[in-house]
């Protein structure tokens, strides 16, 4: 396996720039598609008769579903080819890219941010890098290719970038005369408050699912704690250091505590977010993206003005750290068409195309002065605090198998919720696995 050369500080750098712009989103601000914009190309009929592959993650929802018809509508002006588009769950994810690597995959895909060093080490990412700085890509700033960057080579664009915040029961807190939370025991007074309104219901969820370590991690670095640091060629695990351990106690808090029910110890924030539809959450963390499949989820019930988002309070005080996300696109390995993908990418990440991404998608614009421009947007003001202190998962190659294939930490978790090991021990084993996988 070739392994992705990449430094956590890039990273870092990235999460600050994109802080100090991100101060806001939500409004449309969409342009329509009726002109090239700068930086897509117009092929022409030169790729008439061809069908480009394109892979979306996630579930399909109206506002996705009209963007992305839109947007292939205006690659087939261009270009003359067509666009087949596939939609792959985001459990599903993991084991559809690995089965690709092996098989048949698109020509083009949306991908995670911090997934992109994995699959570059597994061949499944042709490198980009001569349109990845060209046109309107040249506004994005360098610093946000942290994770998309390995030995000089660009393997992805950015397309949206994100951070977490608290999504509530905007109505049940105005009916129980509830203050929005601005510290970690209000929120835990308010969780407990609804709890004993309403029978049943989860006051916090704990997520413990595929993408637990974004709940877990906000604690953790809240509290000065790391899953792991490079020292030399060899990465350390810091499981076991008290910032982790006083992070990792407030996160299986939530079920020993009784803010979140023990019998849903493996849910990702798609099973969360449904439980929340249906008047079964109070709070969890989540992002913007999650509004319409509420919508969806509770037939048109739950919509905008019964709904809000705070900042995640850190037990120490202030807001707490959120993971430093986004979603880029990517040309794949065994494509038979780099040429036409580019093309797609090129589209696809122009200002236009990649600014109505973002904002209908529930990301931050990556493009700096559509970030500025959403300052005073209400909207987001949540998101663009946690922003502000955004950090990253290990930039790793192997974090995906630490965090999805193998979890580590989320087994670590279970493990003490449930009686089978005490804190320490758990910490302790999991801090050894997570090395060993990170350094093989």
């Amino acid at each position: 396996m070739r392994i992705a050369k990449i430094t956590a500080t890039t990273v870092t750098a990235a999460a600050l720039a994109l802080g100090l712009a991100a101060c806001g989103s939500g409004g449309s601000g969409e342009q329509p598609p009726t002109s090239s914009p700068s930086g897509a190309a117009a092929s022409g009929p030169k790729y008439a008769g061809k069908t480009l592959s394109v892979w979306r993650l996630g579930d399909s929802n109206p506002a996705a579903a009209k963007y992305m018809e839109e947007l292939n509508a205006e690659f087939t002006k261009q270009t003359g080819a067509q666009v087949k588009l596939e939609w792959i769950p985001w459990p599903q994810v993991a084991d559809k890219f690995a089965a690709a690597t092996t098989g048949t995959g698109p020509d083009v895909t949306e991908i995670g941010n911090d997934q992109v060093p994995m699959w570059q080490s597994q061949d499944a990412l042709t490198p980009i890098t001569d349109i990845a700085r060209e046109g309107d890509r040249a506004q994005i700033p360098q610093n946000l290719y942290g994770y998309e960057t390995v030995d000089n080579e660009i393997y992805a664009v950015p397309w949206g970038a994100g951070a977490r915040a608290v999504l509530y029961r905007k109505d049940w807190f105005e009916d129980l005369k509830i203050e929005v939370p601005k510290t970690w025991d209000e929120l835990v007074a308010a969780a407990k408050k609804i709890q004993a309104e309403k029978k049943g219901v989860d006051g916090f969820a704990f997520n413990g699912g595929s993408d637990a370590n974004h709940l877990l991690a906000a604690f953790a670095w809240s509290e000065g704690g790391d899953y792991a640091v490079k020292e030399g060629d060899k990465w350390v695990g810091k499981l076991t250091e008290p910032g982790f351990q006083k992070g990792f106690a407030t996160y299986t808090g939530l079920v020993q505590d009784g803010l979140s029910s023990k019998a849903n110890l493996t849910l990702n924030t798609v099973d969360i977010r449904k439980r929340f539809a249906n008047d079964k959450v109070a709070m969890y963390l989540t992002a913007a993206w999650d509004l319409a499949g509420i919508e969806e989820d509770s037939k048109g019930k739950l919509k905008g003005d019964k709904l809000g988002f705070f900042p995640l309070p850190a037990k120490t005080g202030g807001v707490a750290a959120s993971f430093f996300g986004g979603n880029d696109i990517a040309l794949w390995g065994t494509t038979q068409q780099a040429e036409l993908g580019k093309e797609y990418i090129k589209l696809a990440t122009s200002k236009t195309w990649a600014d109505r991404y973002a904002k209908e998608g529930g990301l931050l614009p990556v493009y700096p002065d559509t970030l500025q421009s959403m300052n005073e947007d209400p909207a987001q003001g949540a998101f663009a605090q946690a922003f502000a202190k955004a950090r990253a998962f290990p930039a790793d190659p192997n974090w995906s198998e630490a965090d999805a294939t193998k979890a580590v930490l989320q087994n670590a978790a279970r493990a003490v919720i449930e009686g089978k090991k005490d804190a320490n021990t758990a910490l302790a084993d999991a801090n050894k696995e997570l090395e060993e996988i990170l350094n093989q």
